[in-house]
This record gives structure tokens, sequence and C-alpha cells, in this order.
């Protein structure tokens, strides 16, 4: 299967619409593009998926971000997606200490968010697993993590939130990858970011938030910066992206996921 497909696959088998052994159908491509139930791939699927393609140093890749000042419930959001992507680096790079750190940021950010007492106890296990080099079990301690996050958003009427998470974990591991691809393109490397039905989902998702939460100028930001992606990404004839496009992609990312961490945009 090709890294396009592979990715494909991803959504497809996250919306329970696939098993690993099927064939990839258009009719599975189209309802899958087309539900609401689509999930997105987490940034440790993404960063597999790039581990097929080349060889990352996670180590030197490693770089976390720490969330500053917090002014709203949305960058709040927004910057948990982007520590639960660092955390899934931090488990590539088999970096314990950096994965107690993150995790540390997580709780400490879900905890301002009011999230339950469930998600906190996270924190405990991702400790636990760090420190007895647990890689496989810290991959699935942070999904899981996530998804009580995102349920316990959902139950406190939160759900604008919860597709913040999503949107801040995609901008990052998409800010980690282009840059890799960035400094060692391939045709096949550049491939894993023609994502084009992940941005036109998340986008959709961002249109149907309260107009007052679309006017703040760090969410218009992320949607005006999503928009430009997804001509980059929505390549002619399905090709992966030319150099120039995976750097133009990559600045983009940069630029939104410095400006979450800051928490503030100024308009």
């Amino acid at each position: 299967m090709s890294s396009r497909s592979a990715i494909s696959a991803l959504v497809l088998l996250s919306a329970g619409l696939l098993t690993a052994t099927e064939p990839l159908t258009k009719e599975q491509i189209k309802s899958a593009v087309l539900s609401e139930a689509v999930t997105i791939p987490t940034p440790g699927e993404f960063f597999a998926a790039m581990d097929e393609q080349g060889q990352p140093n996670w180590t030197q890749m490693f770089a976390p971000k720490t969330a500053g000042a917090t002014a709203s419930r949305e960058q709040m959001a927004l910057m948990l997606g982007v520590l639960v992507a660092d955390g899934y680096i931090a488990v590539e790079a088999q970096d314990g200490q950096g994965v107690k750190n993150t995790g540390k940021e997580i709780i400490n950010l879900a905890k301002k968010l009011n999230v339950s007492q469930s998600v906190i106890s996270r924190g405990n296990s991702i400790n636990d697993f760090a420190e007895n080099n647990d890689w496989s079990a810290l991959r699935e301690e942070l999904e899981a993590t996530q998804n009580e996050v995102k349920l316990s958003m959902a139950e406190q009427k939160d759900k604008d939130l919860v597709i913040l998470v999503t949107v801040g974990a995609w901008i990052r591991g998409t800010q980690v990858a282009s840059d890799f691809i960035s400094k060692n393109y391939s045709p096949g490397l550049a491939g894993l970011l023609r994502q084009p039905a992940i941005v036109e989902y998340l986008l959709a998702q961002l249109g149907m938030m309260p107009e007052r939460m679309q006017k703040e100028p760090l969410i218009s930001e992320v949607q005006q910066k999503l928009r430009a992606t997804l001509e980059l990404v929505h390549t002619k004839d399905r090709t992966p992206l030319s150099p120039e496009a995976v750097n133009e992609v990559s600045s983009t990312m940069d630029s939104l996921v410095n400006d979450i961490a800051k928490g503030h945009k100024e308009s």
C-alpha cells in the first residue's frame, strides 16, 4: 500500500469502516470522508507511517513545547493537543523523563479545563510506564489519556473544545513531519503530507463552532492557515507534495504551533 493509501487506511480503520486485511475501495474512502464519525489518526499512527518511509532521529526531533499564558479555554484545548503529540514524540525517542515531563504538562493543563479525576489519574500511569521503559504501554496510555480528556469535555458540554484538541495534535504532528520531510525529501515521505480529506474535515468541524469562538484571533488564524494548507496538500492527480510545498507546510505549522504555545494571537 502506498504512503497516501496508508494514511487513508488509518482514517478508515479509526472510523471502523475497514479491517486490516480488506482492500481500500472508492466507496469506503468516500464514506469515510463524508462521515461525521471520521477519526483523525493519532500522532502515534502518523509517526509510525514516518518510520516506515524514513529513519527519523526522534531524539533530535523531541523539542517539547511548554504552555505559556493561557488566555482562553480554546487556546488551552489546542495546546493540550500539541502536548499529546509531544508525548508521542518522547515515546518514539524513548525518552522516559521527557514522557514524564510532558505527561505532567498534560495533566496540569487538563486540570485547568476541569476534566474528570479519571483523566488526572492517568498521570500516575504515565509515570509508572515511563519508569519501566514500557514504550508500547505508554503509546496506549497516551491515546487513552487523549480519549479520556475528550470524553470529559463532551460530558461537560464542551464539545467544541474536543475538536480543538484534535486540531492541536494534528498541527503539531504535521509540524514535526513536514520539518523532517523538508530536510530528507523523498516522494514517499512527501506523500504522507497529502491529507486533503483530513484538513477538509478539520475545517468543517471548526466552521461549526459558535461564531464568537471563530472570531477569536487564534482560532481565526488556525482556520486561515488550514485553508492555505489545504491548497498545498490538495495536489493535482494525487501526486506527492513538491519540496517547495513541503517547506511551506512546515513554515505554516511552525507559525501555528508557536502561537498556540504563546497563548495569544494579536488581532
